[in-house]
């Protein structure tokens, strides 16, 4: 059997992103029985009108993802950064999760994430070359006791 031709593009694929991620969404929604996931995002605007401050993310599955949190360099250290995650953390809250993830690159910010209560899990050298990603996560409310981790091997589709 031949395989089809892979089609590689460069630059902005945002159009396969959405379906990508629509479609992995779909997937652990089935794998995992949840199906609340929701998107988030909030701004701070200067007089202007302009961006000066900015959270993403989502919620899913009683976790909370932050994908990008930035602010502007003549705003930082003023608290806007963690006014903005505090917000998100709320609003994970109340959607019910206990848990929030963010991951940011060792020349970025995990030292403003450590002073917010957030507690390094991994790290990924050279990446970039001579850098690391960062993964950290915060515990929102205490993890329920109901709650079982589910191995790897007890995943259907991985077989033994």
């Amino acid at each position: 059997m031949t395989l089809p031709p892979i089609e590689l593009r460069r630059g902005d694929c945002q159009e396969l992103e959405v379906l990508l991620s629509e479609r992995i969404y779909e997937f652990n929604s089935r794998a995992t029985g949840y199906f609340d996931g929701e998107s988030f995002g909030a701004v701070q605007k200067d007089d202007s009108g302009t961006v000066v401050a900015g959270i993403t993310g989502y919620t899913w599955g009683g976790c909370c993802y932050v994908s990008y949190l930035w602010v502007a360099e003549e705003h930082r250290g003023k608290g806007v950064g963690g006014a903005l995650l505090r917000a998100a953390e709320t609003n994970a809250k109340d959607r019910g999760c206990t848990i929030a993830f963010v991951s940011s690159h060792s020349f970025q910010s995990p030292g403003f994430y450590a002073q917010l209560g957030y507690e390094q899990q991994a790290s990924i050298g050279d990446h970039p070359v001579g850098y690391a990603s960062v993964f950290l996560a915060k515990r929102l409310t205490a993890r329920p006791e109901s709650v079982t981790w589910r191995p790897i091997s007890a995943l259907p589709w991985l077989g033994p």
